[in-house]
């Protein structure tokens, strides 16, 4: 299909998939793309394509409904089916100290730094899962962005994701997971989804190897010996070791073992690599190496493999770009459910800059260079043209007259304060249980 029509198609289906509201959301979605600086949200108004008053922003947040299922269908249809699918899984922080009033407020990480310079803040978490596209490039194409509610945890909520996901899939994808995820509990609960995954793990984690033989007396062993990431003297002999030049990185060397699991998931066999960068006379350059594992049914080449995880650094430069250009944290909205109806809208926006990448050519501002491989605040930069030659599916709007305002002598109430939700562990929780 003609990139120029696949675009087109796509921004039509998109409308129909966000049903109430939906021309005032589109006229938005339009308006985020074009505009670079919003010091609030009502700023969006100005931009020329939304063409409706101010307030309708705030009514069309509160009145849209995207339908996240058939959007995520829509985007599976534009994944190319004759390669194997690339998905990375993280989370992040959406931070709202200062809004009382707004409920189901957790305590979540924040790298930037919270309040009393503590890397905690209050607010709310969201967790994705997007297709990376390419073998380098900062694109990363969500297909699920959803907040992680005050009952679920990260790794809960991840595995709810990525099972959602691959149903759809015509391919079995390899997935790419921070440490927080490498750990026992998200190698059980994945078990039965068809993906393969590549964790990276703690470098103080301690693993386990198979266990010999049954000797005919007492109990057969779980537990093979003991695998210490830190401790090399536990280190058996590496299944497989190479050497290779990378251009950025130069010389790394990439050992390989096979069959280790957690303590916890003994039935679930990893192959563990360690990826180690070489000084010229083939001492480690870097005191901390990186350690992955590997959990599935086809692993690809070791030389290829650990280059597989370098792809996940997508999803965060995607945060990035969804927090600085697309405006996601710039609204102070007052319920959780317009905030998940607003986060809806950042995977749409973004697919619709990745299909209109073919279709831009550069337009750097005066302190920018020259780019041959378009990133998506490039596409963001250039999209004025593409909107005015692929027009929009929303319709015009139709004047209703003015409002009457709040009526005279009406009484106003407070709004309700909520208190921050706090998680309890499993180990707090049975604590609790053994005090009362």
């Amino acid at each position: 299909m003609d990139v120029f029509a696949q675009l087109k198609e796509f921004r039509q289906a998109a409308y129909e998939c966000l049903c109430r509201a939906k021309d005032a959301t589109f006229e938005l979605m339009d308006a985020i793309l074009l505009t670079r600086n919003a010091y609030s949200l009502a700023d969006l108004s100005m931009c020329p394509v939304f063409r409706r008053q101010w307030s309708s922003i705030y009514e069309a947040i509160q009145d849209t409904r995207p339908q996240r299922n058939k959007l995520m269908r829509l985007y599976n249809k534009n994944i190319p089916k004759q390669e194997r699918i690339l998905l990375a899984g993280d989370h992040t922080t959406w931070s709202r100290p200062d809004a009382v009033t707004l409920r189901e407020r957790t305590y979540e990480h924040y790298t930037q730094g919270g309040r009393g310079g503590r890397p905690i803040t209050s607010g709310y978490g969201y967790s994705s899962i997007a297709w990376i596209p390419e073998t380098e490039g900062s694109w990363a194409l969500p297909l699920r962005h959803e907040r992680i509610t005050s009952w679920e945890n990260p790794i809960d909520k991840a595995v709810w994701q990525l099972k959602q996901v691959c149903q759809h899939l015509p391919s079995r994808p390899i997935t790419l997971w921070d440490n927080e995820y490498g750990c026992a509990p998200f190698v059980i609960k994945t078990a039965d989804i068809n993906a393969d995954k590549l964790m990276r793990l703690r470098s103080n984690l301690c693993l386990w190897g198979e266990p010999p033989q049954y000797s005919g007396r007492g109990k057969p062993r779980v537990h093979g010996d003991k695998f210490k990431l830190n401790d090399a003297s536990t280190w058996s002999e590496p299944t497989q070791t190479i050497e290779q030049q990378d251009g950025k990185l130069g010389r790394v060397r990439i050992r390989l073992w096979t069959r280790k699991h957690f303590r916890l998931s003994p039935h679930h066999p990893m192959s563990i690599i360690l990826v180690e960068r070489l000084q010229e006379d083939g001492s480690p350059r870097v005191n901390k190496p990186m350690w992955l594992a590997f959990v599935g049914e086809e692993m690809p080449p070791l030389s290829e493999l650990w280059k597989l995880y370098l792809r996940r650094f997508a999803v965060d430069h995607w945060y990035r770009f969804i927090k600085q250009r697309l405006h996601w944290t710039l609204p102070k909205l007052s319920t959780p459910q317009q905030c998940d109806r607003w986060s809806d809208l950042m995977p749409l926006m973004t697919w619709e800059l990745w299909l209109a990448r073919d279709l831009v050519s550069d337009h750097p501002l005066p302190w920018q260079k020259q780019m041959t491989q378009f990133t998506p605040g490039r596409v963001a930069q250039a999209m004025p043209g593409i909107l005015v030659r692929v027009s929009t599916p929303a319709k015009p709007p139709k004047p209703r007259g003015k409002s009457p305002g709040w009526k005279t002598g009406q009484p106003r109430q407070r709004r309700i304060r909520y208190p921050i939700v706090k998680k309890r562990t499993s180990s707090s929780r049975k604590a609790a249980k053994k005090t009362a």
